[in-house]
């Protein structure tokens, strides 16, 4: 059971969730970057990136079973607030491609750096699989 948390009179939220219970599995999927499965950058483009990142999770999440519609928690780590709040109309298609119309509860940090000196955003996810 995923159940998604709306407060009585809060206005709904765009492209997230204020809270999420669930019941199941729960998958953890470790911070992803947008570099291929061979562990190169094909880009230094924040949104192309952002895409491949998603895509590392869906693979993730494909590994156990699980699937985009049973993402319960999303953290985003990116370099460039600016860059991010200036390219949403970009970023919001790009999205959807990934991983459909799921939105889990989700937080968006700007940090300094990442660890891979190239990478622009690193997303980690939490699941579940309903019993």
């Amino acid at each position: 059971m995923i159940k998604h948390l709306q407060p009585p009179g809060w206005l709904p939220p765009k492209g997230y969730a204020n809270g999420i219970a669930a019941r199941g599995t729960q998958i953890f999927v470790g911070g992803q970057i947008g570099w291929n499965s061979q562990q190169q950058f094909e880009t230094d483009d924040f949104i192309a990136q952002t895409g491949q990142a998603l895509r590392n999770i869906v693979e993730v999440l494909r590994e156990a079973g699980a699937g985009p519609e049973h993402m319960v928690r999303m953290t985003w780590y990116i370099t460039d607030r600016d860059e991010y709040n200036s390219r949403l109309g970009e970023l919001g298609p790009v999205y959807r491609e990934a991983v459909g119309r799921n939105f889990p509860a989700m937080t968006c940090v700007q940090v300094a750096r990442l660890v891979e000196s190239r990478a622009k955003v690193e997303i980690e996810v939490t699941a579940v699989i309903p019993d």
